[in-house]
């Protein structure tokens, strides 16, 4: 059977996991509980039908014998003493009705002339069929007519069964929700945790417990995380190592650089000596930014905070401006997070000549958008302008692509303090960088 999204079945499954294991569950239970009590129904109906004829069988013929041998002013004592629940005795010709339809009636027919005998040939009319009733005339010894009218009636039920049945089907409610919450419980931990997965390690770990191949899955997903953190250390320990190697052979190349005599090709030197160690020098920015969460976090005045960076800016001469509001405490790693913003805010600068700083409040997070005029990133390449060592020109110039480092160590830098980073051009001309940040301490006040 197939259930991927294109096929009919899927159109009418609910979406969530836990949704199907509660309907299969429980649809499952309730077939298998109603065929449990259809076939107890059923086998109670043919014990009971059987049951009525033999006792039917018995009366009738007794009942008929009274009568006949009783005197006829006195039979009409003696038909409420007759009467039963699905047939009564009328002294009379009572109505001619029509032929039996049901097998249920012909079996009652035959059954009453096989009893009676032929010292009492009986004639059967359908009086009804809905409600099923029927008519068997038959003559006394004393030739005064005498009419069984009997009416079938479906199997009494007691009033307590209903009750009985809702209770059940409220415990099969309840056993299938408990089972499927029991199953996904730790399905549903583990996909928050993934979501929550951090490249440095410091994701939250989870409790080998539950069922045996739950347990084997949560142990995996820890060990995932830590062979993910041990990679990740390994190829940043790399990079910072060659980065801070680097540092003394260009130093000294510096120095024999400049004791050289002034020529064209010292100039040139010069400026190539600098763009590498510029280079290595966000190399280094870049691994160490992977170390933003160690940094602990505090409850930080977002508004003063962002206000003392951008003074800072405009008391160098930098066209730097704030607006918006939060007007609350934030937690977060404030030396990494001025480096996030700082990075921004230069890039801005860099590309537009100045930038706009606008923070805004939301339920549980704030965001942070460093806005600018400059030329945007082309829609294609929004996601790559993060990825290290990535530049949005095939020039190597640094004073116009830069080392493709300075998105990568902001996306960096916010992931460490758990939040994000998203890129977007804006309408008119320009980017828009927006940092979120999740409050924890404002989302629990909530």
């Amino acid at each position: 059977m197939s259930t991927h999204p294109g096929s009919p079945l899927s159109r009418w499954l609910p979406r969530t996991m836990t949704s199907r294991l509660y309907l299969i569950l429980f649809a499952g239970l309730l077939i298998a509980h109603a065929l449990s009590f259809g076939l107890l129904f059923y086998e109670r109906y043919v014990s009971a039908t059987s049951m009525m004829l033999s006792n039917y069988e018995r009366d009738i013929a007794t009942s008929v014998a009274v009568l006949d041998h009783i005197p006829a002013s006195e039979r009409e004592h003696w038909l409420p003493i007759l009467e039963r629940r699905t047939y009564h005795y009328i002294l009379g010709a009572g109505e001619a009705g029509g032929a039996l339809a049901s097998e249920r009636s012909k079996q009652i027919a035959n059954l009453t002339s096989r009893v009676l005998g032929s010292k009492y040939p009986i004639q059967a009319g359908a009086i009804s069929t809905t409600p099923e009733r029927f008519q068997l005339h038959l003559r006394l010894s004393d030739r005064s007519p005498l009419t069984i009218e009997v009416v079938p009636s479906a199997l009494p039920i007691a009033q307590w069964l209903p009750y009985v049945f809702a209770a059940q089907l409220l415990l099969l409610l309840f056993c299938a929700w408990m089972a499927v919450r029991l199953a996904t419980r730790p399905l549903a931990r583990l996909a928050s945790a993934a979501e929550s997965l951090s490249p440095s390690g410091d994701g939250p770990r989870l409790q080998a417990d539950g069922p045996v191949e739950v347990a084997k899955a949560m142990v995996a997903f820890n060990a995932m995380q830590d062979r993910i953190a041990r990679h990740l250390q390994e190829r940043l320990q790399i990079l910072a190592a060659i980065s801070h190697d680097l540092q003394t052979p260009i130093t000294r190349m510096k120095l024999r650089t400049e004791a050289m005599d002034d020529s064209p090709e010292r100039g040139k030197l010069i400026d190539d000596l600098a763009q590498m160690e510029h280079l290595v020098r966000d190399g280094v920015t870049y691994a160490r930014s992977v170390h933003g969460a160690s940094e602990p976090s505090q409850r930080v005045d977002l508004d003063a905070f962002l206000d003392s960076l951008v003074f800072d800016y405009q008391d160098t001469g930098k066209a730097v401006t704030l607006s918006g509001h939060v007007g609350r405490p934030v937690t977060t790693r404030p030396q990494a997070l001025r480096r996030i913003v700082g990075n921004l805010v230069d890039n801005a600068i860099k590309y537009a000549g100045a930038a706009e700083v606008n923070t805004q409040a939301g339920d549980g997070s704030v965001s942070i958008a460093i806005l600018d005029r400059g030329p945007g990133i082309p829609e294609d390449q929004l996601e790559s302008a993060m990825q290290p060592f990535y530049r949005l020109e095939a020039s190597r110039n640094r004073d116009t692509g830069g080392t493709g480092l300075g998105l990568a160590i902001a996306q960096q830098l916010t992931t460490s303090i758990g939040g994000s980073l998203t890129l977007r051009n804006r309408t008119g001309g320009g980017l828009a960088a927006t940092i979120t940040i999740k409050d924890p301490g404002q989302a629990s006040n909530t």
